[in-house]
């Protein structure tokens, strides 16, 4: 058992200075003032001077590797553990992209598996950019409802041309299968959209709304900030339907890509609701850059990294609270993906925890009560 002390506590909305018992996989207790009864053996840390958060939630994260757009020598390697920790991550959301032709949704799964068996929390979209996509039990429904790590389905490609331009009635088919999938195995059963540089990127969205039962929230388009064009039309769709930006291709193109803590700050002054709006990293993906003959000019591998240092910008370069800021990679992304166990400080909540410092550097991370990084250092 741990018992953090005098820590500022952003659960996240701001609870002033707290102490924090964790003991199993769990938050116990958070009070004023706590004492760790003699002979318990609870070990005390003192978070005098810093912030406790709740360890941050990567919904996009190609947790088996990507890419490939370049030929075989451009396929991106998996995600290694260490890449989390070091970026204040502590539950992952993998998915295929691209190449769902050389690889498949089984590796994936099986790397998630292999992250929860190091101790973090780890979830995954079934299939790929393609429709139909592939599937483990042969429909993503089928997937969502029975196997334990599958929440939704994605990335699929639209207003891209790596998409292979679902018919709208082929869109619908495997949002509702979802949709089922998630209603039977009590999941989200979301689809996760990646949204390419073509016109009027939303417009197969609000088709697909306008011809069936479903509504915006049964998808979470990402990529939104990828250019102009896509961000201002992202301030519109914004209002209903949920909107992700990514964090980590603004670095490598930043003549193209709207930064991420800059577009947070825009979407909410144009009255896009904060409960909509997540970032997520795009981790061990391929950014690739094309020129006008589709052929690649420029290929980069996403950080996990990313997602911490514009949650950092937001707060310190864009004058957002941290309380706003935070909820963008903590309890949006739990709300949304249906993880009631993720993305805040409170007891009975998963005991992931990051305490930072001023300048956003960990100083300690916890993942499901266990200790990941204590005092700087790896443990």
């Amino acid at each position: 058992m741990y018992l953090f002390k005098n820590c500022e506590v952003y659960a996240p909305g701001y609870l002033g200075k707290k102490d924090v018992l964790v003991g199993g996989q769990k938050i116990l207790a958070i009070e004023d003032r706590l004492e760790a009864p003699l002979g318990w053996g609870i070990e005390e840390i003192d978070g005098t001077g810093l912030k406790m958060i709740p360890g941050l939630i990567d919904s996009h994260v190609h947790i088996a590797g990507a890419g490939g757009e370049g030929g075989p020598a451009s396929r991106t390697p998996e995600l290694e553990l260490s890449q989390m920790l070091m970026a204040g991550i502590t539950t992952v959301v993998g998915c295929l992209g691209t190449d769902g032709m050389t690889r498949n949704v089984e590796s994936v799964l099986m790397k998630a598996k292999g992250l929860k068996q190091q101790g973090v929390t780890a979830y995954m979209y079934t299939g790929s950019y393609q429709v139909p996509t592939p599937t483990i039990l042969g429909d993503p429904g089928k997937d969502i409802a029975m196997i334990d790590e599958v929440i939704g389905t994605g990335e699929i490609a639209l207003s891209d041309h790596r998409s292979s331009t679902p018919t709208v009635s082929e869109l619908i088919r495997l949002v509702v299968h979802s949709r089922i999938g998630g209603m039977l195995g009590n999941k989200a059963g979301i689809v996760n959209i990646h949204m390419g540089d073509a016109a009027n990127p939303f417009q197969p969205l609000y088709q697909a709304v306008e011809m069936s039962e479903l509504t915006l929230k049964q998808f979470l388009p990402t990529h939104c900030n990828r250019n102009v064009h896509i961000f201002e039309d992202a301030k519109y769709y914004g209002k209903y339907g949920f909107v992700d930006l990514t964090t980590s291709s603004y670095p490598y193109f930043p003549d193209d890509e709207v930064k991420p803590s800059k577009a947070l700050g825009e979407l909410l002054k144009t009255g896009v609701p904060l409960a909509h709006i997540t970032m997520s990293s795009d981790g061990c993906g391929s950014l690739p850059q094309f020129d006008e003959n589709g052929s690649i000019v420029k290929l980069q591998t996403g950080s996990l990294s990313s997602m911490l240092d514009e949650l950092r910008d937001a707060v310190l370069q864009e004058n957002l609270n941290l309380e706003q800021a935070l909820q963008t990679v903590t309890s949006n992304v739990a709300s949304i993906l249906k993880l009631p166990a993720k993305g805040n400080i409170a007891v009975g909540r998963d005991a992931d925890l990051v305490v930072l410092d001023s300048d956003f550097q960990i100083i300690h991370l916890c993942a499901m009560g266990s200790w990941m990084i204590k005092n700087s250092q790896p443990f």
